[in-house]
């Protein structure tokens, strides 16, 4: 055997011929045997057969005694002496994929009239054929059924399904929803009726997502199906509208039932401007235990038809669309809930205080979880003090929300009995423990007097306060760390601070500094780094505004910096000056009245009060009276000039009064009425050494 013969191998990745030799330096590319005429391509056996034997003539293939001069192994088909340079002969498409339609631009598909390969019909040339309708309509349902999908809420839901459905599948469709519509497993009351959601058309651009599977020609003037809708409708029970619904399934409207049912779902005219023929299909919406609407598919009359299998299409975007929609509404009801519950458990308003300005923010950690056990609170207490609380349960769930709330009020509670922030602490503590096994919590209690100008704060486990001055100057206050609130057995320490007038302290909780990005100690550091930034915008002299400088705050948060709730809460220290406030003691005797009158109109005259004289004399001679009836120690009297006159008296006696109506035969009981009547607001506080009782007048 010579070994310097080479075989050629074949160069085409197609199997070789039978018949042919695969050592032939033609390769695997045969010539015709009409001269002129380039080589064909090699020839495919049918799908699921046999190849063809050797010999036999297969379809654009060469004539077994082809007899022309070798050809190059590199040889394209066509490539004969009397070709066109670069010309391409079609390849021939194997029977079983169907004839591909007209494209709009001048090109026609050559395919012969024959027979559909499945129901043995006649097809047309240009005319999709079944099988190839059949895949379309099942990309297209995957597509639309995604795009329904991706909705949370009901608005979103109803709009993808007409985003999905116009103009691929129809040129406008119409969908009405019960209204209202039932939440869950509740029983609708009244008739039904169907409140025209949301309509759409074909737009003037194409909306091409999911593709579609018929040709679609934006229109150039207005239809008559611009006309076609009503906004309500009444579904009469018996009525061809209520059978249709019942039916549950989709229907094309040039049946009789549909047909009898139009005018009362669109109305008369809205009946009339609906296509004839197969161009409208009615799709009953149905949720998971009743008919929540339905809607309307429309086609022009210039576009073709809808057929038989686009009924299944119209069922499955109904069927997906009605269940998003109950889903909808049960994620609409729980996201109420959640909403009520955390507005109720924060204050819907913050008081206005004497001597303190307040601003507050809370954000949830999510958009879908919007509740959460951060809490804030600001709570007057006697003395013109504030306390202001910031606290942070764990998680944000609603279990966290209700241990919040719970915690929130026992604050409040033992507010009221104005006990030290230490004390309030320490109750919280042994309440937070009644509540169950990990119930932790972090708070910080702060007290501010704006008389003293002073602060007092105890905490539990919380990130500490940053003090900003009116100098722009920040700084992280220190307080004692302390356990957090359900831990138990732990002591709490109070420190007091000076709080000069022009300062602002922040409160917040761990979910503005602490992220996955960052620790609580560089976020605490980045915070007092971005106030003191924000106070130098504003000078020296002039504080930042409190409402600014709280959106300020929240801007530092990045992508990513949300992993937990955020409360936020700011007291401006304005204070009240000391040439603003006089204070004496009385005896418990019977001249403490007398006394009291003139020490009151003396302070009036001084402060150019003259024309509240008559009414402080008059209030503050009852109020004394009913202190020194019943006290054992100095009574305190204190005024205080701010935008309205306070005035306070204060007793050892812990009862608090009650406004009554006298009898025309009691001797007293009639003080407190004038009080009701002359004040402005009124209160009486209990202490830990007896009460206050306070009333206020405007001025000037």
């Amino acid at each position: 055997m010579d070994s310097t013969r080479v075989t050629e191998q074949p160069t085409s990745f197609e199997r070789p011929q039978p018949g042919v030799d695969p050592a032939d330096p033609r390769g695997a590319f045969l010539r015709s045997p009409a001269a002129g005429t380039g080589a064909a391509l090699p020839a495919q056996g049918r799908s699921g057969g046999e190849p063809p034997a050797p010999g036999a003539i297969t379809p654009g293939g060469p004539a077994p005694d082809a007899a022309d001069g070798p050809a190059s192994e590199h040889s394209q088909p066509g490539a004969g002496p009397d070709a066109e340079p670069d010309a391409h002969r079609p390849r021939p498409a194997p029977d079983g994929i169907p004839v591909q339609p007209a494209d709009g631009q001048g090109r026609v598909d050559r395919a012969p009239v024959g027979k559909e390969r499945r129901t043995g019909q006649v097809t047309r040339p240009g005319r999709p054929t079944p099988m190839r309708r059949d895949g379309d309509r099942l990309r297209f349902v995957g597509a639309a059924t995604r795009r329904i999908a991706r909705g949370i809420d009901l608005d979103e839901i109803v709009m993808g399904l007409c985003r999905a459905t116009v103009p691929t599948f129809s040129d406008a469709i119409l969908v009405y929803l019960r209204d209202p519509l039932p939440v869950g497993d509740e029983r609708p009351t009244g008739p039904l009726v169907l409140r025209l959601r949301r309509t759409d058309r074909i737009p003037a651009e194409r909306d091409t997502e999911g593709g579609g599977f018929m040709p679609i020609a934006p229109p150039e003037q207005p239809s008559e199906l611009d006309s076609v809708g009503e906004e309500l409708c009444t579904v009469r029970p018996g009525s061809a509208l209520a059978e249709v619904l019942r039916g549950v399934r989709p229907v094309f409207t040039d049946a009789p039932a549909a047909r009898a049912a139009l005018p009362e779902l669109l109305g008369e005219e809205g009946a009339a401007a609906v296509p004839d023929g197969q161009r409208a299909v009615l799709a009953p919406l149905r949720g998971r235990r009743r008919v929540i609407g339905a809607a309307l598919f429309l086609r022009r009359p210039e576009r073709i038809p809808f057929e038989a299998d686009d009924l299944l299409v119209a069922a499955q975007l109904a069927t997906h669309s009605a269940l998003g929609i109950d889903k909808a509404v049960l994620y609409g009801r729980e996201a109420y809930i959640a909403d009520e519950l955390q507005r109720t458990m924060l204050p819907e308003t913050l008081p206005r205080c004497t001597g303190v300005r307040l601003a507050s923010r809370y954000l949830p950690a999510a958009e879908t979880a919007r509740v959460g056990g951060d809490w804030y609170d600001a709570i007057p207490l006697p003395g013109s003090r504030v306390a202001l609380v910031v606290g942070d349960v764990m998680g944000h769930s609603m279990t966290s929300a209700a241990i919040m709330g719970q915690l929130r009020t026992t604050a409040q509670t033992l507010a009221g009995l104005d006990l030290p922030p230490q004390e309030v602490l320490h109750h919280l503590d042994e309440q937070a423990q009644r509540l169950g096994v990990d119930r932790m919590a972090t708070c910080l209690y702060a007290v501010y007097d704006p008389v003293a100008h002073r602060i007092t704060v105890a905490n539990a486990g919380h990130p500490p306060p940053v003090l900003l001055h009116l100098g722009g100057r920040a700084e992280v206050l220190r307080v004692p760390a302390g356990a957090p609130i359900g831990v138990g057995g732990v002591d709490f320490e109070a420190v007091e601070l000076e709080a000069p007038a022009g300062a602002t302290l922040l409160l917040y909780t761990d979910g503005l500094v602490e992220s996955r990005l960052r620790d609580v100690w560089t976020g605490i550091e980045q915070l007092r780094e971005k106030l003191a930034a924000t106070a130098q915008l504003t000078g020296p002299d002039h504080p930042p505004p409190l409402e600014a400088l709280c959106d300020e705050v929240l801007d530092m948060l990045g992508p990513g910096d949300r992993d937990d709730d955020i409360a936020l809460l700011a007291a401006r220290f304005d204070g009240i000056a000391p040439s603003d406030v006089a204070y004496w003691f009385l005896e418990p005797e019977d001249a403490a009245p007398g006394r009291a009158r003139r020490l009151a109109r003396r302070q009036l005259s001084r402060w150019g009060m003259d024309e509240l004289s008559d009414s402080v004399e008059l209030l503050v001679s009852e109020v004394v009276t009913n202190a020194v009836r019943y006290a054992s120690r100095p009574v305190t009297l204190r005024l205080l000039r701010t935008d309205v006159l306070r005035c306070e008296v204060g007793d050892d006696v812990p009862q608090l009064p009650r406004l009554r109506q006298a009898r025309a035969t009691d001797e007293g009981g009639r003080g407190l009425y004038l009080v009701n009547r002359l004040a402005r607001r009124w209160g009486a506080t209990r202490l830990s050494t007896g009460k206050v009782v306070w009333f206020e007048l405007n001025h000037g």
